[in-house]
């Protein structure tokens, strides 16, 4: 079951505007597509500068015809989505008109799948949560993971690289296509000197990956992920413990991969071994080593560019999915520091 579209020309005197008619055939899922009090429509209203009105299971959609286009396919994934049993909240109507605009661009629209009419976002599911790429970027992003062994997310603060990869390494690990997940990240602000800090090596390195607990949690059950742990099934391996492993059948993630040193990084990306998957995520732009120290991030995009089976994926601004404000920040300080390194910078 699906929408039903009728598309017009505007009368004669108005033939630059479109009017698209949607009818859908299930009135409970109508009511949460327009959201509470209406607020869904009218944040497409809001974003894409078309008018749209409401009656009962029919919607009306007047404006410029690649708006009307653009909100018509935005409110199409999204009804798809809740006849699929999926909720609908704000975030997601964003993604979905972020989805929308980009399947205009003409770079684009190779990374986005489409069934008939309607546009088939990339998305991850596990028993506990199902998410949907929210950007062309994220999309192409999605993408690479489950067709490429060795994956770089790069870019700014908020984008979903890091969520998103923790969400495909669950996805793995719960249909067992990987026997278990290793997480790493530098320790920069303890100057790698971890044996300084109170506990165990988990105790030690929790502080650094709770970006990546946060988003297991999300992904998986909190008690599921707590025996993971126990019975190392989910693996804490701070990057100074990683030399000389290798890491088979195994999603092994390397998060705020840019405060690693040249050294580092080839030794983290030499610890890939049979039916493992890689996945690399960072911010050039958020350096945190010792003046005139390279990064090992910057360096591995380099020395790799062009090498086979290796995906690189680029996140700007324009991806980012947090509050609205974040995206105002990274664009002010992108400004602020003129392209140069950032001074002050805040670690978001």
């Amino acid at each position: 079951m699906s929408a039903t579209t009728e598309m017009k020309r505007a009368p004669s005197g108005a033939s630059d505007m479109a009017h698209i008619v949607l009818t859908f055939d299930n009135n409970r899922h109508a009511s949460a597509l327009y959201g509470q009090y209406d607020q869904h429509l009218a944040l497409i209203e809001q974003k894409l500068g078309v008018t749209i009105s409401s009656r009962g299971n029919q919607l009306t959609i007047r404006g410029e015809p690649t708006a009307a286009e653009q909100a018509r396919r935005a409110l199409d994934q999204l009804y798809a989505r809740l006849q699929n049993g999926q909720d609908v909240a704000p975030s997601d109507v964003d993604g979905a008109i972020r989805l929308a605009v980009a399947a205009d661009d003409q770079l684009s629209l190779p990374t986005l799948e489409k069934k008939g009419a309607r546009m088939a976002a990339a998305q991850f599911s596990t028993r506990k949560k199902t998410i949907f790429a929210r950007s062309a970027n994220q999309d192409a992003y999605m993408r690479a993971l489950e067709r490429s062994e060795l994956v770089f997310g790069i870019g700014p603060a908020g984008t979903g690289k890091t969520y998103l990869a923790v969400a495909y390494a669950a996805m793995l690990l719960e249909r067992g296509m990987v026997e278990r997940i290793v997480l790493s990240r530098p320790a920069v602000e303890a100057g790698e000197r971890l044996g300084f800090l109170p506990g165990d090596m988990k105790e030690k390195v929790d502080p650094y990956l709770r970006p990546l607990y946060d988003a297991l949690y999300d992904m998986m059950p909190p008690d599921k992920v707590e025996r993971a742990i126990a019975a190392e099934v989910i693996e804490i391996a701070p990057l100074a413990f990683m030399r000389g492993r290798t890491l088979r059948n195994a999603a092994i993630i390397l998060d705020e991969a840019q405060n690693t040193t040249p050294m580092q990084m080839k030794m983290f990306l030499t610890r890939l071994g049979e039916q493992g998957r890689m996945i690399v995520t960072g911010d050039p732009s958020q350096i945190d080593l010792p003046p005139n120290t390279k990064s090992g991030l910057v360096e591995a995009l380099q020395v790799l560019d062009g090498v086979e089976g290796i995906v690189t994926v680029r996140f700007d601004d324009t991806d980012v999915v947090r509050h609205p404000l974040v995206a105002q920040i990274v664009r002010a300080y992108d400004r602020h520091a003129g392209g140069g390194d950032r001074k002050g910078r805040i670690d978001v």
